[in-house]
């Protein structure tokens, strides 16, 4: 065979050999995104993953497909596998709801206790961005407060919260560590939430947030910047939470309006 043609014969077999890695991959990350959703919602409920086996038949995938599909839950912490039991659900993730206004202890009160770590508390100058946002003057100061928040003693979140000071002052003696900040706002202001604006992205755990949530450096956050207001409009909280993204889960209902 002249080298010409064997080198396109050599090329193109390697092709082949790259698409099906890559046909694979796809493959195993489809399945570990059905088999992560069966976690989360307690398709396992004896906290075993199906044989191999059994989840190549249900699936219609290859046994190296399977297998890829849970190494990939395995590096997200969700499942182990134990010899002599087969693959295990580990971890959990607890789920925070994006279609109302509500705080953590509220949210997962079905799953236990939420209790607070004042890291920080005490009035300082507004940043420029923020002091727009809550609708004070720029250097005035406001209430900040960072907060670890834990469920059985597992860290959730980092809360970095600011307030304006004319309420904030008010919160100074009140239990923080055992109450969302949303109840005490509606104490001392004697009105109700209103409605919140939110952003949700991803973000890389920095030094700090990563020993405080005890999480790798470098590790997938989720990161919701939430500014809430009173019922009539005034903003009152502006809050940016670090959660665990292997420990919450973000659901919502949407509904299409054009």
């Amino acid at each position: 065979m002249p080298d010409r043609i064997r080198d396109h014969a050599g090329h193109g077999a390697t092709t082949v050999a790259a698409r099906r890695r890559r046909l694979r991959a796809d493959r195993a990350r489809q399945l570990a995104d059905l088999l992560r959703r069966q976690i989360l919602t307690g398709g396992f409920p004896d906290g075993t993953v199906p044989h191999e086996t059994t989840l190549g038949t249900d699936y219609r995938a290859s046994r190296n497909t399977v297998r890829q599909a849970l190494d990939l839950l395995r590096a997200e912490g969700l499942v182990d596998r134990l010899p002599g039991v087969g693959t295990v659900v580990v971890a959990r993730k607890y789920p925070h709801g994006l279609d109302r206004l509500m705080g953590l202890a509220e949210t997962l009160r079905e799953h236990g206790r939420v209790t607070n770590e004042v890291r920080t508390m005490g009035p300082a100058p507004a940043p420029a961005p923020v002091a727009e946002r809550l609708g004070v003057q720029p250097g005035a100061d406001v209430l900040y407060i960072e907060r670890l928040r834990s469920l059985g003693g597992l860290p959730l979140s980092l809360d970095l919260t600011y307030i304006p000071l004319d309420l904030g002052t008010r919160l100074l003696g009140a239990d923080l560590e055992n109450t969302d900040v949303f109840r005490l706002l509606e104490a001392v202001t004697g009105r109700s939430l209103g409605h919140a604006e939110i952003t949700l992205e991803a973000v890389n755990a920095d030094a700090h947030s990563a020993a405080v949530l005890q999480a790798p450096r470098g590790a997938a956050l989720l990161m919701l910047e939430r500014l809430t207001h009173l019922a009539d409009g005034r903003p009152v909280d502006l809050e940016f939470i670090r959660f665990r993204g292997d420990r919450i889960t973000m659901s919502g209902l949407l509904r299409r309006s054009l």
